[in-house]
């Protein structure tokens, strides 16, 4: 862990720590050397901060410019190294509004304080040792669970699984790295090299712990981002409705007249603790009636691109048609379920007597297709649990790790390289390339843990908290 800058040290840091609006109390937070005297200088306590023990609260008022009581409060402070940042920390607890809350830190900040930057006061008590980074980002896991599921998997991160976990590969990595290097940097010691089957043997096993933890990151990262889904198929097969029966309520038109649905539709539920975050768009194929319809096709055109899964909704009342088998083409390589609507009407069947959902099977031999009713609730559940399959697979939610984007990232580039390495050693190109690729997977681990981070990297990473975390 790299020293505290002395300068960073040297400013007390301020801001609300609680949501905005009213509420019993709200939490003004200070960090830095001057917490308590900035504190005692705005506020008449029972007894000053300065001479009350750490952790006892003192009940008084939040003085004004003029010295006038502008509230009743309560304030605490926190003695470094053992608070949540590692320097001292003062909490002044005043009556919850907006209007008090915010007079308090302007007072604060008139009296020598300055207003935090977001997540601040959680990169102090990285910067501090208190907490690693891995843990440092759990905070914002927690903050942004919406399932128990999700804050579960926050939890085991902040305790430190992620760490530990990813701590014993990298030092793994660091040995298998040392023993190579020696041998190579230094031949006039005559330490012979190790046997290249050895070393992938390692590299393997390397590979395998890698794999298992991005499983676990992965299941967390759905927890806490969700899966997007996006709806789509043709005009008037009942998208819209499906929508509706999967929230629950009546959240998009639904009307007999193809076209309804002109712009994107988005809501969110929670399913086995994962956020599904539907799009229902328009309907696509055919020629648009209006511009405002052909804008909202193009739409439907970039979500079904972009998202994680696609749910491809067919009216099982009619067979397929060039659209649809063109659909299949398109859709085969990605993720997809196949919902087969209007299981309240009779199947259609060509002159064979095969049904519709029978021709779907064979234009996509292997997907998941569901008979549905969108207008009466039959195989919702069913549908919701083939989404979450699809991208979560079988698997227990238990053990997942609320983890980032950029965290997800670091793991899959150090298994890249690890797999670079094994293609080096495999195909003949030395130890020297081989060790090459082992550093880089070395140095990944290193972004994901925080040891030695850049200075943008901690700040990109710190600016998606709020003000006052």
């Amino acid at each position: 862990m790299r020293p505290v800058n002395p300068s960073f040290q040297e400013e007390t840091i301020a801001a609300i720590a609680t949501a905005r609006g009213e509420a019993g109390i709200a939490v003004v937070r200070l960090s830095g050397a001057r917490s308590k005297e900035i504190a005692d200088r705005t506020l008449s306590l029972t007894l000053p901060l300065a001479e009350t023990p750490a952790r006892r609260m003192r009940n008084g008022y939040l003085l004004d410019e003029k010295g006038e009581a502008l509230d009743q409060v309560l304030a605490v402070w926190f003695a470094a190294p053992k608070s949540y940042t590692g320097e001292d920390v003062v909490e002044i607890h005043t009556h919850g509004g907006t209007l008090v809350a915010s007079k308090c830190l302007e007072l604060l900040v008139c009296r020598g304080a300055r207003l935090a930057e977001p997540g601040e006061f959680t990169k102090r008590a990285f910067l501090s040792g208190r907490i690693d980074l891995t843990q440092a980002e759990a905070v914002l896991g927690i903050i942004r669970s919406k399932s128990e599921e999700a804050l579960r998997a926050a939890t085991r991160t902040l305790r430190g699984e992620l760490a530990s976990f990813a701590m014993d590969i990298h030092q793994e990595l660091l040995a298998l790295s040392a023993r190579m290097e020696v041998a190579l940097d230094f031949p006039e010691e005559d330490i012979p090299l190790h046997d290249d089957d050895e070393i992938l043997q390692s590299i393997y096993a390397l590979c395998q712990s890698l794999e298992d933890l991005l499983d676990r990151c992965n299941t967390g990262f759905l927890l806490r981002e969700g899966i997007r889904v996006a709806i789509v198929g043709r005009p008037n097969v009942g998208k819209s409705s499906l929508l509706n029966a999967l929230l629950k309520e009546s959240r998009a038109i639904v009307t007999s007249i193809p076209g309804t649905t002109r712009d994107l539709i988005e809501e969110v539920l929670t399913y086995r603790g994962i956020p599904l975050r539907l799009v229902d768009t328009a309907g696509m194929g055919g020629t648009p009636s209006d511009e405002v319809e052909a804008l909202g096709i193009a739409r439907a055109e970039a979500t079904f691109e972009k998202a994680d899964v696609r749910v491809w909704v067919v009216d099982g009342s009619s067979l397929p048609d060039e659209f649809d088998q063109s659909m299949s083409e398109r859709i085969a390589g990605l993720e997809h379920v196949v919902a087969v609507n209007k299981a309240d009407l009779p199947r259609a069947k060509n002159a064979e007597e095969h049904t519709s959902e029978e021709l779907l099977a064979e234009m996509l031999p292997g997907s998941t297709l569901l008979s549905i009713s969108a207008k009466h609730g039959t195989g919702i559940d069913s549908l919701k649990d083939a989404i979450v399959s699809s991208i979560a697979g079988a698997g227990t939610l238990d053990a997942g790790l609320n983890v980032s984007a950029r965290q997800v990232e670091e793991i899959r580039a150090a298994i890249g390289s690890l797999k670079d390495a094994s293609n080096a050693l495999s195909g003949g190109l030395g130890q020297d390339a081989a060790a090459s690729c082992l550093t880089e997977s070395r140095l990944s681990m290193e972004r994901l843990l925080g040891i030695a981070p850049d200075d943008s990297l901690l700040d990109y990473i710190f600016s998606q908290f709020c003000v006052g975390k």
